[in-house]
């Protein structure tokens, strides 16, 4: 099973590649490069597996949410691979991709907030608990909005982790809202090898799409404030 993964979501740029049970990843902070970075890193993955992308069973994405270029740029990448091949795709919450590491810092069970700046005074923002096989799974539903309104899929007072840019944003809103959290990392950014883990089990329970039906996430339409709207911010 050889399985390819790519996220361009946020800042970051990300491909891996799953071969012969080993994980590569190339990774990137490249804001505004990722078109020219995505291509060149999916081709040296290949080179160091010794594989054609012929030899590519599937294709797994990070669907969004984020910011609304990179997030066409992973689904068109991965749709066009796909239709070229004919292959299909995984889509992969970028949010659940950004929770995914977390795992490995936080006490079990512990509530991660994968929290993305979404601009605009407004965060993207999903909880998520681990489970029995180590994967992130979803508690209620991701948003996008204001930190005071956005909801958030945690009991009362209950400890929680958070990481993402939306961190870094909001940090003294969320506080205010949710109380301190146990754990924290602003630096932390979505990436395929996270998308990667996600995607391979369901793969093996043949639940990979047929290409048309890739769709991003973008959990909003609008991309820009109004004059007025950035009047009231200032």
């Amino acid at each position: 099973m050889n399985l390819l993964a790519i996220d361009t979501a946020t800042e970051a740029c990300s491909a891996a590649l799953y071969c012969m049970g080993d994980i590569r990843e190339r990774f990137e902070l490249a804001p505004r490069r990722h078109a020219q970075e995505l291509l060149p890193m999916i081709d040296s993955l290949l080179t160091e597996a010794g594989i054609s992308k012929r030899a590519i069973d599937a294709i797994a994405v990070g669907r969004g949410p984020g910011a609304f270029t990179g997030v066409r740029l992973a689904i068109s990448t991965a749709q066009g691979l796909a239709l070229a091949l004919d292959r299909p795709v995984l889509p992969i919450s970028s949010l659940a991709a950004l929770a995914q590491p977390a795992l490995d810092a936080v006490p079990d069970h512990t509530p991660i907030i994968a929290a993305i700046d979404a601009r605009m005074g407004e965060v993207y923002a999903g909880v998520y608990r681990g489970d029995s096989l180590g994967l992130v799974r979803l508690l209620g539903d991701e948003a996008v909005g204001p930190v005071a309104t956005v909801p958030w899929a945690l009991p009362p007072q209950s400890p929680y982790a958070i990481v993402g840019t939306g961190w870094a944003a909001f940090r003294e809103q969320i506080e205010k809202r949710l109380g301190s959290p146990v754990y924290a990392d602003a630096t932390r950014y979505p990436r395929a090898s996270a998308v990667l883990k996600l995607a391979i089990p369901r793969y093996c329970q043949g639940l990979a799409l047929d290409p048309e039906c890739l769709v991003p996430s973008y959990l909003r339409d609008k991309i820009a404030l109004t004059e007025a709207e950035r009047a009231v911010q200032r």
